[in-house]
């Protein structure tokens, strides 16, 4: 698989009144095309802050961002961005809601409407098309908000603590949803999460980052050598609490 997307020694620093604050320093890793990454680190580490800078809504105070051969410095067309909330329109049916990234850039067209409907049909939402939000459960939300931002056809997906609103019988089900959605679709993605039990299960690797200022310690590859992996399948594997062992010691947790 060739390198979709490249962080080159990015570095973020605040002003503050009582001096400057380094919260990022020195960040490099790569991800290739189709693969999911997951980042994970201690609290307050500035994982949330890195995801922000790969997808242009924070800017970085050095370093480099590429996407496919180009830098990365404003919000892209290439990637897409869900965080904690679905962020649904009330006030909207689902399919509309699916509809309004596409109508947001301004590239809602006949080709990009078909394929919104495929999605839908594909991912079994195609009779909940009508309803609206408030008569969907969390998981099902949470499904509607990743059509949408598969809709506008990103290169690269971002996921910000995506399924930490949910609660744990929902999440895990739905972790297993999303990931068998962005393997099919290959979707590059990048997740940011505190829970390491879910970076192990979706993973292809997990980039565990230091306290802040923030910088990589280690990289693991994941590989659980199953047929028809899904997070379910991983979290039975004997491999599952040795992976969890390796990052609960990376993390160092306890200072």
């Amino acid at each position: 698989m060739k390198e979709i997307l490249e962080i080159k020694n990015v570095a973020k620093t605040y002003q503050a009144k009582n001096g400057e604050l380094e919260a990022i320093r020195d960040v490099s890793f790569s991800v290739k095309d189709g693969e999911f990454v997951s980042i994970i680190g201690p609290s307050g580490c500035g994982k949330s802050t890195l995801l922000s800078i790969i997808a242009g809504l924070e800017e970085k105070t050095s370093g480099e961002v590429i996407l496919e051969g180009e830098s990365v410095n404003k919000i892209s067309d290439k990637i897409g961005y869900m965080l904690q909330k679905d962020s649904l329109l009330e006030w909207r049916t689902i399919y509309n809601n699916v509809l309004f990234g596409l109508e947001i850039r301004k590239n809602k067209n006949e080709k990009q409407t078909i394929y919104a409907n495929e999605l839908l049909k594909k991912y079994h939402l195609e009779e909940f098309k009508n309803k609206y939000p408030s008569q969907l459960s969390g998981g099902m939300r949470q499904r509607v908000a990743l059509i949408r931002t598969l809709a506008v056809k990103p290169r690269i997906l971002l996921l910000d603590e995506a399924f930490s609103a949910l609660d744990y019988q929902t999440r895990i089900m739905v972790t297993k949803d999303i990931y068998k959605i962005l393997k099919n679709e290959n979707i590059t993605t990048i997740m940011v999460t505190h829970d390491i039990s879910e970076a192990i299960s979706m993973s292809d690797r997990v980039v565990v980052l230091t306290k802040r200022p923030t910088t990589v310690k280690k990289i693991y590859d994941i590989n659980f050598e199953i047929e028809n992996r899904d997070p379910l399948n991983c979290r039975k594997s004997h491999k599952f609490s040795e992976y969890f062992d390796c990052l609960w010691k990376e993390l160092d947790v306890h200072g």
